[in-house]
């Protein structure tokens, strides 16, 4: 029964879910909805927020639905409606309660980011990052309304690259994500094929072990702020995983007197070094050429690539400190 056609629903807003849903529909099921958030107001000159799931929707011309709350008992009647074996679910932004979940034969299943138990919520990938872990992956699990809580059907497990972004981590993730969802769908497939409709469902898969569970909070601004107390990995590791927002951040008063300037940090090398003291910890430090912008941190220094000054364009760090006529043991960070 692996092979043949489903009526599923497709429930995404962000990118991570479009090579997923993209494999899904090349596979020839029946998707009689796409389901995404809807667009939020225009704020600014730069036009509406990207859509990629609703992109990829219209590009290939399925129906398009945008329920304020996928909970309203209206919502669910129309999902229920529609007569769907299963509803898929990425990057959407809701949680889904017991209705909603029960709107088709097979309940739903989602695609993580993350090697759950770990990292449950809105950041797994970035969360990653920043913790200094060396592997993660993806899990697709059989839902219940609890965040990330479902039996885990599927996973795919792989390094993270000591240079690697976050968003080229998830960009990553998002594809090997394609694997672990076909495999999911298959395997309730096989052993839900014969489910009758408003049954309750056996538990698919395995269950998360709940000494496990970590959490991954949405980011926020104030974290990108980078402390030179910290040591070199962990400012290595926050400048990767705050790409690409809210982007790592210190600042430099380059004018007495003046508002200092919010520099975004876009690249850095961490360099343990012993001869570092206490006293140079954020400080400018000499190097063998000027064309190094290296900055003193808790265990060593910080060799600063690229940068993007508030208000300019993102630049070689040496070109900021010619730029500035900075010289050695200037201080990086609020006064």
């Amino acid at each position: 029964m692996s092979s043949a056609s489903i009526r599923i629903i497709l429930m995404g807003t962000g990118p991570f879910a479009v090579p997923s849903f993209e494999a899904i529909r090349a596979a020839g099921h029946n998707i009689p909805v796409v389901i995404t958030r809807p667009m939020p107001p225009v704020k600014s000159r730069g036009g509406p927020p990207p859509a990629p799931v609703r992109d990829w929707a219209t590009e290939h011309g399925l129906p398009i639905e945008a329920p304020a709350s996928i909970n309203d008992p209206e919502t669910v009647e129309q999902l229920e409606s529609l007569g769907a074996d299963l509803m898929v679910v990425c990057d959407y932004g809701q949680i889904l309660g017991k209705p909603a979940l029960a709107a088709t034969t097979w309940g739903g299943i989602n695609l993580h980011g993350s090697l759950l138990p770990a990292y449950r919520g809105a950041a797994p990938v970035q969360r990653a990052v920043l913790s200094g872990d060396t592997e993660t992956g993806v899990s697709v699990i059989h839902m219940t309304p609890r965040l990330d809580g479902g039996p885990i059907v599927a996973t795919r497990r792989t390094p993270i690259e000591s240079t690697e972004t976050a968003g080229q981590l998830e960009e990553r993730l998002s594809r090997l994500g394609v694997e672990a969802t076909m495999e999911a769908i298959e395997r309730l497939q096989r052993e839900l094929g014969s489910h009758v409709s408003g049954e309750p469902l056996p538990v698919i898969g395995s269950v998360q072990d709940p000494s496990k569970v970590s959490k991954a909070p949405r980011l926020s601004k104030a974290e990108a702020e980078i402390d030179w107390s910290k040591s070199a990995r962990h400012i290595d590791c926050l400048v990767r995983g705050m790409q690409p927002w809210p982007v790592a951040y210190t600042f430099a008063e380059t004018k007495p007197g003046k508002p200092p300037i919010r520099l975004a940090i876009q690249r850095v090398t961490p360099v343990a070094d012993e001869t570092v003291t206490a006293d140079q910890i954020g400080c400018l430090l000499p190097t063998e050429t000027k064309n190094e912008m290296a900055i003193g941190c808790g265990d060593g220094r910080v060799i600063v690539e690229r940068l993007q000054p508030a208000g300019k364009n993102e630049m070689d760090a040496a070109e900021f400190i010619r730029g500035h006529r900075l010289e050695n043991g200037f201080r990086f960070g609020k006064a």
